[in-house]
């Protein structure tokens, strides 16, 4: 059996072993691989198809771990890790205790840093160019920056300062969508080869020497030099920001690419390469379907379906909240005309496609930028409107100085639909929505709510947009568990909770997603002859208090359900009501996640691990009954 050429590289070095004429077979080789090992996992196919040429040439000219690659966002990042050594447990990816879906220092040594969240590469590729020319190294520096993550403020706040500070570094622009440049043919192939040959840069950069010493004629012979390209290249917005500015290149010519970087990085320059791509590139469904081609669930691999993988224990599971939350702004949209919906590049993972198909003019997706979404959502409600934001909680933690300063303190009035609250499975640390109780739980005058299921969901919206001040509603990757159907569906008020299960010796103060785990706890407690009184305290702030007050008359222990960190959350905000009260010597037990940045893996593994299954907490409180009876 012959002997793949990716079954032999199994480092950077191994790769510049190859031919460069046979780079097109390892490219071929390596994008069936990824394509069927993907497959069986799941992950981001389309992304990492994308730089899949541009992934190998970067290894074959650059020197890793010694020169640095940082990419943005991680998750085109696959054919580099294996590459890397990690071909042999792709197996793994995105699976628990296996390889992270995302680059990872702790992982692998040619991962400077982890990459989750769009816009962070030029930043970290000029800090690592600048620490570089303090300690007097010569390591080369690359960033390697998708056109969505072009659209993040952080982006061009780097672009500003890398541009000023001149380090010698390369920001390579993967254009797979935006279009920036759509000739790709005879004239900006052949001006490549202009701007990037060797005879020319060194005429360019003798000229600019020795007419330095006249400023008058170095700005004319600027012009003549530059005149002609900038006719033909739209890269005058990055010249004019301070970089040399290359291409388009064809990001899918392996062979040319590795010529092109050869000749850039030589000029040891603060350079920006345009380089063309096709996401999910040599895979025909992912071409053809963004939704296939971006994953992430494991996938047949003719036809790109979708293979179905149980991943929660919902009793037989409804809708999922994300479902609810869009359902619930399109009825609300439907009545009234001043709703609007925003979103931060994600119109699919936050459920408002259709409702950008029935209300086009009022649906705002503002890109990779969730700083200006709440911002532009202030503004919005000052003139007049109704705003919904819908962003993931990981996300959102980039707009807290928005929320704080151009929302709150403006007294105005959005609504925030916080997605992915709680764990996120196999996406791990970068993608956990452990953090947003805490982070907005210090915003003055903010409403934090948590629904069950679709009709909570629903009456919170109708809540939050009537109310004067920021309504933020956080709801979990899941579906919605067909058990709430059973409940009788009551009229409430901001800050009312409400008792579904009374009981004698201890009370469940349980917030959203934890509801179902308290009342799965207390059926299970019954058979140990335990009474548990199941409080829906629907809302982290502002509490139930009279709620809290009567669970201490009724039962002798106090127990906090949530699917959030212990430090600043939900149980944190009913001390501190305690402590107000001067309430203190209360038995309290708070379940939560640790305070740590938690990896990939199932989210119901993690929820037993951590103690907030209904097994765990039973045995927990078990456990804590005996030991204070004793």
């Amino acid at each position: 059996m012959e002997i793949k050429w990716i079954d032999k590289i199994k480092c950077p070095q191994d790769l510049k072993q190859v031919p460069l004429e046979k780079l097109p077979e390892v490219a071929e080789e390596y994008r069936q691989f990824l394509i069927e090992s993907v497959a069986k996992t799941g992950g981001h196919l389309g992304a990492s198809l994308g730089v899949l040429e541009l992934s190998i040439a970067l290894h074959y000219v650059l020197n890793s771990p010694e020169d640095k690659i940082c990419w943005d966002v991680g998750h085109q990042a696959y054919v580099h890790k294996m590459i890397t050594g990690r071909k042999d447990q792709m197996h793994t990816l995105r699976q628990p205790g296996g390889l992270s879906g995302f680059p990872a220092p702790w992982e692998n040594m040619h991962d400077p840093f982890i990459v989750g969240h769009a816009g962070t590469a030029i930043s970290q590729a000029l800090g690592l160019a600048a620490a570089r020319d303090i300690k007097k190294g010569n390591e080369k520096v690359v960033a390697v920056v998708g056109d969505g993550a072009m659209t993040a403020g952080l982006s061009f706040e780097a672009l500003n300062s890398a541009g000023q500070l001149k380090k010698n570094m390369l920001i390579i622009l993967n254009d797979n969508e935006m279009s920036i440049a759509k000739n790709v043919g005879g004239m900006s192939r052949y001006l490549n080869r202009v701007i990037t040959n060797p005879l020319y840069n060194r005429i360019r950069g003798e000229v600019e020497k020795q007419l330095s010493r006249f400023p008058r004629l170095k700005k004319f012979s600027n012009v003549s030099l530059e005149g002609m390209k900038h006719l033909f290249v739209p890269g005058i917005i990055f010249e004019e920001l301070g970089f040399r500015y290359f291409g388009p290149a064809d990001g899918h010519d392996v062979i040319g690419l590795v010529k092109t970087l050869r000749d850039v990085l030589a000029l040891n320059s603060c350079s920006f390469l345009h380089v063309l791509t096709k996401k999910g590139r040599g895979c025909a469904f992912a071409e053809n379907d963004e939704e296939k081609g971006h994953g992430v669930g494991p996938f047949n691999v003719k036809t790109g379906e979708k293979i179905e993988v149980s991943s929660s224990k919902n009793d037989g599971a409804s809708v999922s909240y994300t479902q609810a939350f869009a359902d619930a702004l399109s009825k609300q949209a439907r009545r009234n005309p001043k709703v609007v919906a925003i979103t931060a590049a994600m119109p699919s993972g936050t459920g408002l496609l259709h409702f950008q198909k029935e209300f086009p003019e009022r649906f705002f997706d503002v890109g990779i930028a969730e700083q200006h979404a709440v911002s532009f959502a202030g503004a919005l409600a000052r003139g007049g409107l109704k705003p919904v934001v819908a962003i993931y909680s990981s996300f959102l933690q980039r707009a807290h100085d928005s929320v704080m300063h151009d929302v709150a303190l403006q007294r105005q009035s959005i609504v925030m639909g916080i997605d992915r609250a709680g764990l996120v499975g196999a996406d791990g640390a970068t993608h956990q929505g452990i953090f947003d109780l805490a982070f907005l739980g210090s915003v003055p005058g903010i409403v934090l709510a948590s629904p069950i299921d679709e009709y909570e969901m629903e009456k919170m919206m109708e809540l939050a947009l009537n109310h004067p001040t920021a309504f933020a509603i956080r709801y979990p990757r899941a579906n919605i568990p067909k058990m709430f159907d059973a409940f009788p569906k009551k009229g409430f008020e901001i800050g009312e909770g409400e008792v579904l299960f009374d009981g004698e010796d201890v009370t469940f103060l349980a917030l959203g997603s934890m509801v179902e785990a308290a009342c799965k706890a207390r059926a299970l407690l019954e058979k140990e002859g335990v009474s548990a009184r199941v409080v829906n305290m629907r809302f982290a702030r502002p509490l139930d208090e009279q709620l809290i007050l009567d669970s201490l008359k009724k039962t002798k222990f106090l127990f906090t359900l949530e699917e959030h960190v212990a430090t600043g959350g939900f149980g944190s905000k009913v001390l501190e009501f305690l402590e107000e009260k001067n309430i203190r010597h209360v038995p309290l037990k708070r379940f939560a996640l640790p305070d740590e940045f938690i990896e990939h893996g199932s989210r119901d593994a993690q929820l037993d691990e951590f103690g907030l299954s209904p097994d765990k907490i039973t045995a927990a409180v078990l456990k804590e009954l005996n030991r204070v009876i004793k």
